[in-house]
């Protein structure tokens, strides 16, 4: 009998060994990438591991990536483990193949950060960097509030720059002020950076060997930290123009939300990592989800985030403040709560069923 919440870890080094030994317990190929920029607060070596499933051939695929933001590794690690365990690689329908990704932004899982190593949201990373760069005038503008020099003396002021923002624009405006990606403030959240970073190009890398020959691809990106506590909301990744908009629709129905049509919980971003899947894999149909799982209200969310970014910029890791805001930066992205955990579990069973339905009869 499987524990589930036994699936998930406490650390990046603990989630990386439960995952390999999972994948190989249930017959997956394994590969490892090690990250040269990177070593973990231990100073251990950190990787990005990959298991692959199914025939060599298989023309369907569906694809399982965690810790895109680094510390929401807790939580898609432990899903993607669960899922091992309990059979998933073995329910798969005929012709369809698996690639789970494990740790992509090992960095960041093992420093309870979002970002990686070059402090970039590896979720605003995969633009064409060879084209000028999204402006966000309303980031600019609040800057100085967003990200204070003083956060110990400073965040009360900050925040009521940011109030009068919000009331003069709206909460959605303020949240994608903050958070829709900018490129311009390298010490700053949200920092989509100015070339690709090693994660970006080494899921590229994964894509291109894995999925050759692969002519529908069914994608799930894992996360956490928007809408109501433990609820996994289906993101739809694409904009109303791609094809793959209108599959999760039919296959998600009115579960499946859009920031383009307003329904979802996320301001619209740029340069996700479905863009990868897009780029590298140009023989192939791409659906691709989000799947959101909320933890706190939005303001704790990104207040977390602000003091993360502060502690590393400006403040020390070995002091009361710094632990205070890392022990707060993990509970904000993973809650230590066995309910939780659960809740996470019971919605990977039944989105990964219906990712895989969808592929079948694709």
């Amino acid at each position: 009998m499987v524990s589930i919440p036994a699936c998930f870890s406490e650390s990046y080094a603990e989630a990386r060994a439960k995952f390999c030994r999972a994948a190989a317990e249930a017959g997956g190929a394994i590969r490892s990438w090690l990250n040269p920029n990177a070593r973990g607060p231990n100073g251990e070596r950190l990787y990005l591991d990959t298991a692959r499933f199914g025939p060599a051939d298989a023309t369907n695929m569906l694809v399982l990536i965690s810790s895109t933001h680094g510390v929401e590794g807790h939580c898609g690690s432990g899903a993607q483990i669960a899922w091992l365990a309990t059979g998933g690689a073995d329910r798969l329908p005929k012709d369809t193949g698996a690639l789970i990704v494990h740790a992509i932004n090992p960095y960041g899982f093992a420093w309870t950060r979002r970002v990686t190593e070059d402090n970039v949201d590896l979720n605003r990373n995969f633009v064409d960097h060879a084209r000028p760069h999204p402006v966000n005038a309303a980031y600019d503008e609040l800057r100085e509030a967003i990200c204070p020099r003083d956060w110990i003396n400073g965040q009360a002021a900050a925040d009521a720059t940011l109030e009068a923002f919000r009331q003069r624009h709206g909460i959605m405006a303020l949240q994608s002020a903050i958070s829709s990606g900018q490129y311009g403030d390298p010490e700053g959240v949200f920092y989509g950076g100015r070339a690709p970073v090693w994660s970006n190009r080494t899921l590229r890398k994964i894509l291109r060997r894995e999925g050759a020959g692969v002519r529908h691809a069914a994608f799930i990106d894992l996360h956490t930290g928007l809408g109501p506590y433990g609820v996994g909301e289906i993101m739809n990744n694409h904009n109303p123009g791609h094809s793959g908009f209108a599959r999760v629709k039919e296959w998600f129905g009115n579960e499946a939300t859009s920031s383009d049509e307003g329904s979802s919980s996320s301001a619209p971003v740029g340069g996700d990592t479905n863009i990868a899947l897009d780029d590298e894999l140009p023989e192939a149909a791409v659906t691709g989800i989000t799947l959101e799982y909320g933890t706190l209200p939005v303001k704790a969310m990104l207040d977390a985030i602000r003091a993360d970014n502060w502690l590393h910029i400006h403040g020390s890791l070995d002091s009361p403040e710094g632990r205070a805001i890392k022990a707060r930066i993990r509970q904000a992205f993973y809650p230590d709560k066995n309910d939780w955990r659960r809740m996470v579990w019971e919605r990977v069973v039944d989105v990964t069923r219906r990712m895989t339905k969808g592929l079948a009869g694709s």
